[in-house]
């Protein structure tokens, strides 16, 4: 039996028509359809149906726009579908919705003293000193000062050089992990739609920001799976246990193989772990925290701490039971825990991402 989750909070919808904002619109539609161009086309007729959209737009001119743009497509079966532009413009999308809610102390390009893979000049400069870079020398201050040593001549000596100053960035390994258990849909609340988005945007921030860094994607319920970048979108809950022993082991394999000097797990979670693999067997318990499954888990976040890989765990909920189980699991990892509602799961992830890149994991 496979479990659709159709609810749509209609405070989201007025605010997103606010501005008559079809494409965002869209977008978030289409999230919440597990990325099926032609579910969220319907939706879009029945709110317009039910009065949420003006009886005056035309959504059929709309969508024929999205196809000349090149950002839905149709299927060898002439179904809608979107493409790789489509996919792009939705990450971009994403990314704009979670960086527009920032402070400007939000993601950029931030450095760290430590040396790593490039290096961001800065305003201020120091004497030239033999050794330094020669592509580092500021011609105009070089020249200024030059032009006072000598009173208006132009006579350059190896004492009015000057250079730029130089921090170095490090670059990072990052595997974003979502639960998509069943109680990420349940009780009235969407958190798996804002999980997807989040990790949307955090592939437009990487490919565009930090081209060096590296981003990996895991789904986890009963079992964890790694899962393409182009997939983010048809993610969707189901009904599953947590397994996020196993969703930590596949992470950390995954970080295994990079060479950045930092790694980190985003564990994007709303419920007490309740599953782990046994061989071929998956031995479950919902009922309360199984010790048995919790010092499985607990051991995957000490192995993480040995490969240095840090662990950061976004809780969608304020259970005591639950928030004593993570703060064990950040102790054990010396990682980092943070109890997020689900619309500002994006602000917390974009800071820890951009903080966690200014240090190296020793």
């Amino acid at each position: 039996m496979r479990h659709r989750y159709l609810y749509l909070d209609p405070e989201l919808i007025r605010s997103l028509l606010a501005s008559l904002d079809l494409m965002r619109l869209f977008n978030q539609l289409l999230l919440a359809a597990g990325g099926d161009a032609g579910r969220a086309k319907e939706w879009m007729r029945d709110l317009q149906a039910r009065g949420y959209i003006d009886a005056a737009t035309d959504l059929e001119a709309f969508f024929a726009q999205l196809e000349e743009q090149g950002l839905l497509g149709r299927d060898g079966e002439g179904a809608l579908q979107l493409t790789t532009s489509g996919a792009r413009q939705l990450r971009r999308s994403a990314f704009e919705e979670i960086f527009s809610s920032l402070k400007k102390a939000g993601p950029g390009y931030h450095p760290t003293s430590a040396a790593g893979e490039g290096a961001e000049r800065l305003p201020e400069t120091k004497r030239y000193e033999f050794g330094d870079e020669l592509h580092a020398i500021d011609g105009i201050r070089s020249t200024q000062n030059a032009l006072k040593r000598t009173h208006g001549e132009l006579e350059l000596a190896e004492e009015d050089l000057e250079i730029s100053e130089t921090e170095h960035q490090t670059s990072c390994a990052t595997v974003v992990a979502i639960d998509i258990s069943h109680s990420m849909v349940l009780y009235g609340e969407d958190r798996i739609t804002p999980a997807k988005t989040v990790a949307l945007a955090l592939t437009e921030l990487i490919t565009s920001k930090y081209p060096k860094d590296w981003l990996g994607v895991i789904v986890f319920g009963d079992r964890a799976s790694r899962i393409e970048l182009a997939d983010i979108p048809a993610i969707q809950a189901g009904p599953f246990h947590t397994n996020t022993c196993e969703a930590l082991e596949v992470a950390r394999g995954m970080l295994a193989s990079r060479a950045h000097p930092n790694k980190q797990i985003f564990l994007i979670t709303d419920g007490k772990p309740s599953a782990i693999t046994e061989g071929r067997r998956i031995y479950k318990n919902p009922m309360g925290l199984d010790m048995k499954i919790v010092n499985r888990t607990l051991e995957q976040a000490d192995q993480c701490r040995r490969q240095k890989v840090v662990i950061t765990t976004f809780m969608i909920a304020t259970e005591p039971m639950l928030q004593d189980f993570v703060e064990k699991l950040t102790r054990i990892n010396r990682g980092r825990a943070y109890f997020a509602n689900p619309y500002n799961l994006g602000e917390f992830i974009f800071a820890d991402y951009v903080a966690n890149r200014r240090k190296r994991v020793h």
